[in-house]
């Protein structure tokens, strides 16, 4: 299998935005260690293989023609088959697989760039608003944003690894925030395909109980060693 990765390199940025809503503040230094991040979400294509290799139950929408172009984001899989997806990744290709955490994700949304409310070429305008019978346009069909990720505020929600709390930031420490370590919902990140404007800010956080599949939540992988969790 090749992977599309690409390398976001040590650093601190400002994690949250005062656009938003209550549970993006307080605005908040966060250094980050190295990690490698999926060029883009995982396709199906990509998650087909892991399917095949390991009898994995097929994603929730397959069946479904509007969902089912090789490139196009997996979608309709929980947290639980992506985490299941990742663990088999690991064993593959003999590196640490695994989602990103929502700081990582944060991060790399923003492409090198410190209070950008968008990714580049997901800036919201009225005239996108999605028809009722649309679906996910195939991956990387946007321009990247400066770390040469594709489809970073749209496409789909991506699944995060933290539980979601909604006053995290105020607990949250300086290195490597990982969410805290209980919680009855998942991050994720991302846009969706489904809204009527389906793109979403770098700084905007959403959640879902990590057993429900929805045809516009997916994820792409993180490479790196795993982070703690507080």
């Amino acid at each position: 299998m090749q992977l599309q990765l690409v390398t976001i390199a040590a650093g601190a940025f400002t994690m949250g935005s005062h656009r938003g809503q209550p549970d993006e503040l307080p605005l908040h230094a966060v250094q980050i260690d190295q990690f490698a991040l999926g060029a883009h979400p995982v396709t199906n294509a990509e998650y087909r293989c892991f399917v095949e290799a390991t009898g994995h139950r097929g994603p929730g929408m397959l069946g479904d023609p509007r969902f089912a172009l090789p490139r196009q984001p997996v979608v309709a899989v929980s947290w639980f088959d992506a985490l299941a997806y990742c663990a088999w990744l690991t064993s593959v290709l003999g590196m640490v697989c695994r989602l990103p955490t929502e700081a990582e994700r944060e991060k790399a949304a923003l492409g090198g760039e410190d209070g950008l409310a968008y990714p580049p070429g997901c800036e919201p305008h009225l005239a996108d608003a999605m028809p009722k019978n649309a679906a996910p346009n195939e991956v990387c069909s946007g321009p990247p944003n400066g770390y040469g990720l594709h489809n970073m505020g749209d496409l789909v929600h991506e699944w995060c690894s933290d539980w979601y709390a909604a006053d995290y930031y105020r607990l949250s420490p300086t290195h490597n925030p990982a969410g805290p370590s209980t919680g009855a919902r998942r991050t994720s990140r991302g846009g969706s395909w489904r809204h009527s404007i389906g793109v979403t800010r770098c700084a905007a956080r959403s959640s879902l109980a990590p057993e429900r599949i929805y045809s516009d939540y997916g994820f792409r992988m993180a490479i790196g060693a795993p982070m703690e969790r507080l």
